[in-house]
């Protein structure tokens, strides 16, 4: 309210500053100019008189003139010189003010809204994030998603393996392809909850590949917001390794959801300018990054993508064998140069051991794979993504 009474009062002083010049009236301008001039001409008139440049009866005649063009400028000089303001146009300037000045806060600011210092922005930004809503009631107003099509059959068999699954508690396999079938058919809270199950019953073998999934299915369910269950499976992953791009990303997209573009900017920074630009989680961090960086005040361009992106590859399926060929061992020395000069991330340098391990060149993939598990010989996470990528190369244990 304080506000509002300080702008009123710098409107009106404003104002009046602005209009006092029409209100003002013209100050007097004398005698009429022509008046001023015929009476001096009759002064000279005299003095020309009185040195003898003219003679008495040219003087006479002059004087007959100059007195009847003094009289008549004096009858037409006006009685009153007072200039009256101009209302009107003071009116019309104080209206096309205010108007103007309604429209660009009408457009540039917020009309409803009170003092927001940063100070009360942080303070409900975390009462926002603290306060927000459980997974089952963000499961509950998310909006419908359209059904997939597929055939009646497909959808008994799904029904069938719905009553199945609990009836064999301990059937992971059965509870993962549960999980599976109910996220094709995008029920995603059962999908998200059969999933829990898997994870529950592997214990201390869940893999991260399984938590990865639990956090998609979790999001997605909630109408691709961020629950404090979800936020509680994605702190166990950045505790375990900050450096984890799924966990930096949902992360980052709570923090972006609940007035924090700051925070959000700074968990996806890493993961946009060193992780895989074709994965899922990269991707999305990519796609919002920029938009946070202006709510956040920062200047922040996007980088180019590292390596092939997913038009890269869609573009590489419509070369011949050897064109394609020529194309992949073109990206992959690019990548292994700049693994060789800059370093990167575990996504990185797999995805270098699995392009070598498509060409064929085992001895390649090998010495990649021995040199990464080098580098990340510290990180737990990082060595389960290299295994996976040697061993799907075929040089790994």
């Amino acid at each position: 309210m304080l506000l509002w009474i300080i702008c009123a009062a710098l409107a009106i002083v404003v104002g009046l500053m602005v209009t006092a010049p029409f209100w003002r009236p013209v100050a007097a301008q004398g005698e009429n100019p022509d008046v001023v001039f015929y009476r001096a001409q009759l002064d000279e008139l005299e003095k020309d008189r009185a040195r003898g440049l003219i003679t008495n009866e040219e003087a006479d005649r002059s004087r007959t003139e100059i007195a009847r063009r003094l009289i008549a400028a004096d009858q037409s000089a006006p009685h009153d010189m007072q200039a009256k303001p101009a209302k009107p146009l003071g009116i019309a300037t104080v209206v096309a003010i205010a108007i103007g000045g309604v429209a660009t806060y009408a457009y540039l600011g917020a009309p409803g809204y009170g003092d927001l210092p940063l100070t009360a922005r942080l303070a409900a930004a975390d009462d926002m994030r603290a306060n927000r809503p459980s997974q089952a009631a963000m499961v509950a107003i998310a909006p419908a998603l359209p059904q997939v099509e597929t055939t009646q059959d497909y959808r008994d068999s799904i029904a069938q393996l719905r009553a199945l699954v609990p009836t064999r508690g301990n059937d992971v396999d059965g509870w993962s392809l549960l999980a599976f079938h109910e996220g094709q058919l995008r029920n995603f809270d059962a999908a998200a909850k059969a999933q829990a199950q898997v994870i529950a019953l592997k214990g201390g073998a869940a893999e991260k590949s399984d938590t990865y999934r639990l956090l998609d299915l979790m999001v997605a369910a909630a109408g691709g917001f961020v629950s404090p269950e979800a936020e509680a499976q994605a702190r166990a992953l950045y505790d375990a390794e900050s450096t984890d791009h799924v966990a930096r990303y949902y992360i980052g997209a709570l923090f972006n959801q609940t007035d924090r573009p700051d925070l959000a900017l700074r968990m996806w920074r890493p993961i946009v300018e060193t992780g895989d630009p074709t994965t899922y989680h990269v991707n999305s961090a990519r796609e919002q990054i920029e938009d946070a960086a202006l709510r956040a005040g920062v200047r922040y361009t996007l980088p180019a993508p590292r390596g092939p992106t997913t038009t890269d590859i869609a573009n590489a399926s419509d070369l011949s064998a050897e064109d394609r060929t020529a194309m992949v061992r073109s990206m992959v020395t690019s990548l292994s140069n700049r693994l060789a000069t800059e370093g990167g991330s575990a996504d990185e340098w797999a995805r270098l051991i699995t392009a070598y391990g498509v060409l064929g060149e085992t001895t390649a993939a090998s010495e990649v794979w021995l040199e990464a598990k080098e580098v990340f010989a510290t990180s737990n996470a990082a060595m389960d993504i290299l295994r996976t990528a040697a061993t799907g190369a075929g040089v790994g244990p």
